[in-house]
């Protein structure tokens, strides 16, 4: 029985910490998108403006996230 208690304490645990690591690096992985994002619309344009690729690159990832 303490056995069981134990691992289920373990299993906890991992589920806790799995969570806190999702949640602090969910933002670096979304600005890591938007700057691949931003070069892939560099290479793919004429006349590149920054401002704007980052803000069509932030709008079109923001909703395929809510997809």
């Amino acid at each position: 029985m303490n056995n069981n208690l134990k691992m289920a304490a373990l299993i906890i645990i991992g589920v806790i910490v799995l969570y806190i690591f999702q949640t602090k690096y969910s933002g670096h992985n979304l600005n890591k998108t938007i700057s691949a994002c931003v070069v892939a619309q560099k290479q793919t344009s004429k006349s590149f403006d920054l401002k704007q690729a980052k803000k069509f690159c932030e709008e079109e990832i923001k909703k395929s996230l809510k997809d």
